[in-house]
């Protein structure tokens, strides 16, 4: 299926210091990423970066919630934290937006739907990390607000090689078109 280029862009979720510094010893996925970037940039799609980060005095965590209350008391990821600023192996240009989520999910908190509704962006490539977290979530909620979707399978990285398996290969194709990134640069022209 060719896609309009004018109307998708790439996503390039949770490639933050302290997120990447966990996977280092993932190099091929973030050199797969890296590729990624470049492709898009090439063919002028937009490339459009998701960080997680939160505000000083946490506000914006519950203690309820398993996944963050941790993250209140360690004092960290905050939205000027070097933790959570984007890894330089695809460092953003100027004009590429950093778009900053409260929760799992790119949407969650953020503004990126406003970012991509003034974009008329009408198709999603994912990549980032990780496959069961940030790309899951966005996948799932994208697909609710009827994006098309791809699903750029080597450049997802998760720290369970199973899961990540299993995500590519029998649950995000129920909702999205799962290639490699090379399978996606051929498909540009």
């Amino acid at each position: 299926m060719q896609t309009n280029h004018n109307k998708t862009a790439l996503l390039v979720m949770d490639m933050q210091n302290g997120i990447v510094s966990r996977f280092a010893e993932h190099e091929k996925g973030v050199l797969s990423i890296q590729r990624a970037v470049e492709a898009a940039r090439r063919h002028s799609i937009p490339v459009i970066f998701v960080r997680v980060a939160f505000s000083e005095g946490y506000p914006e965590i519950n203690p309820q919630n398993k996944a963050f209350s941790a993250i209140s008391k360690s004092s960290g990821m905050t939205v000027s934290d070097i933790a959570t600023q984007i890894h330089e192996s695809v460092k953003p240009k100027t004009d590429e937006p950093i778009v900053t989520k409260y929760r799992v999910s790119a949407f969650a908190g953020s503004n990126l739907e406003i970012v991509l509704r003034s974009r008329q962006i009408e198709t999603l490539i994912l990549s980032g990390i990780a496959t069961s977290g940030v790309v899951l979530s966005t996948l799932r909620e994208a697909a609710d607000k009827d994006y098309a979707l791809k699903v750029l399978s080597d450049a997802c990285l998760d720290a369970d090689p199973e899961v990540h398996r299993i995500l590519t290969e029998k649950v995000f194709p129920r909702q999205a078109d799962v290639l490699t990134v090379d399978a996606w640069i051929n498909s540009l022209g």
